[in-house]
């Protein structure tokens, strides 16, 4: 199903529209965070032997952009790392894309239609 923004001729959304579409972009955003969660400590797990809890902080500190916790031992242990660290700057990038495209695109559409009143 594809969610579709207002066309620039449109009027402006309501509140409530802006908001479930807010809440929808929240939902999307936080599953892709989820997603890239678990890639990264399934990885953890089976490339270095860490436990699901070691895994888990791992991945959330290298998402997070912090950087791993627990020394990596292992060449495959080292590659997943190596990827899934520039792996999860790109999905900081997009999450926050698709968190904020909705308030950007009102801010946008509202500018927009401030500028045509003008006319």
């Amino acid at each position: 199903m594809v969610h579709r923004f207002e066309h620039r001729r449109q009027p402006l959304a309501s509140r409530r529209v802006f908001m479930q579409r807010m809440v929808r972009y929240l939902a999307v955003s936080f599953a892709i965070v989820l997603v890239s969660l678990g890639i990264g400590v399934l990885g953890y797990h089976l490339t270095e032997g860490l436990s699901w809890i070691d895994s888990l902080l791992n991945a959330s500190m290298i998402l997070g952009g912090m950087g791993p916790v627990d020394p990596i031992h292992t060449v495959a242990g080292k590659l997943f790392a190596s990827f899934y660290a520039l792996f999860a700057g790109m999905v900081l990038l997009v999450a926050v894309g698709v968190l904020i495209a909705p308030a950007f695109h009102r801010f946008l559409h509202r500018f927009h239609l401030e500028v045509g009143n003008d006319k």
